[in-house]
């Protein structure tokens, strides 16, 4: 039975109260890691909401995806939102959401598992004081919203982050990654739809293909903690890429054209962003090279650092810039 729904710290209290959340953009699978792993990457979602009388909803949005997001309560931060209150008992207040989105949107970085997650820190910094909540209630909320917690994990943690689901719930693990990795995205023009990739995958895989997949799997994390030497061994994948090649192929001959010269090159989430562990600077360089050399497609090279704190959340007193 869910909670009874009651004025949050009553008398809207909340009126006027302002939050601001940032969150980083992540990459998930990392080649074997299917559903699992997820990397937080220093690309960042900005969100700035202040509490509105209850009924009110103003809604900007500037950079990726302005165009396209909705300005009413089916925006998913505003969802996300509505939903925390909702899972603490409380009444949600009006909002005035001001979104400053930087992620790329349809093209593996996370971008709806970053609005999950920044709508449910925004909820936590509105409720401070009220309600608390925690690490685990954030996964498991977040989780509920977006699917799976392999994008959101990192989003709220940072880091390297280990996901799985048992009995209690979604769980991680954090990790912190050996400071010689040197992640860079080739983000296209193009994207590509989370469904539509996972529509491509077999329901049933072969027994030597999943032992592979868990070889790997185990390697990347040694390879991503302490021996980046290994990440081109440690990223093979037999499990996804290759089943949904045919959907982009441009990403697909970048990640082959990458790999045949010693890169650990995977696709980045569901695509079509192309992911590559260098293991150093100078061979991120060389990376950014060879993709211009070998391909007509344009690709956006964004050379990241791994981000170690997740999604943080600041309240500002009533009136503060």
């Amino acid at each position: 039975m869910s909670a009874a729904v009651v004025p949050a710290s009553g008398h809207g209290a909340l009126s006027g109260r302002r939050v601001v959340v940032r969150v980083p953009a992540t990459s998930a699978n990392l080649g074997p890691g299917f559903d699992t792993l997820g990397l937080a990457l220093s690309l960042y979602d900005e969100l700035d909401v202040t509490a509105l009388p209850e009924g009110e909803l103003e809604i900007e949005v500037e950079g990726a995806g302005a165009a396209d997001v909705p300005r009413d309560a089916s925006h998913l931060v505003v969802r996300a939102i509505a939903y925390a209150f909702e899972s603490a008992g409380r009444r949600m207040p009006g909002l005035r959401l001001i979104a400053r989105n930087v992620i790329p949107h349809g093209r593996g970085l996370g971008s709806s598992g970053a609005a999950v997650v920044s709508g449910l820190l925004a909820a936590k910094g509105l409720l401070e004081g009220d309600v608390e909540l925690g690490a685990d209630a954030l996964l498991r909320l977040a989780t509920e919203l977006e699917g799976h917690p392999d994008n959101v994990a990192p989003a709220l943690f940072g880091g390297l982050t280990i996901a799985w689901v048992d009995d209690g719930g979604p769980q991680h693990k954090k990790l912190l990654v050996h400071r010689g990795v040197s992640p860079l995205v080739f983000v296209p023009e193009f994207t590509m739809s989370t469904k539509l990739a996972r529509s491509l995958q077999p329901t049933q895989v072969p027994r030597e293909d999943a032992v592979f997949n868990v070889s790997r799997s185990a390697l990347l994390i040694a390879a991503l903690t302490q021996s980046p030497e290994l990440l081109q061994a440690a990223t093979e994948d037999k499990l996804h890429q290759s089943y949904r090649a045919s959907a982009m192929p441009e990403t697909d001959g970048l990640v082959r054209a990458l790999r045949a010269e010693g890169f650990a090159a995977v696709v980045s989430g569901a695509g079509p962003s192309v992911l590559v562990l260098a293991d150093g600077p100078g061979r991120r360089l060389e990376a950014a090279a060879l993709a211009d050399a070998v391909t007509d497609t344009p690709w956006e090279a964004l050379m990241l650092a791994v981000d170690f704190k997740g999604g943080t959340v600041r309240e500002y007193a009533e009136g503060s810039t």
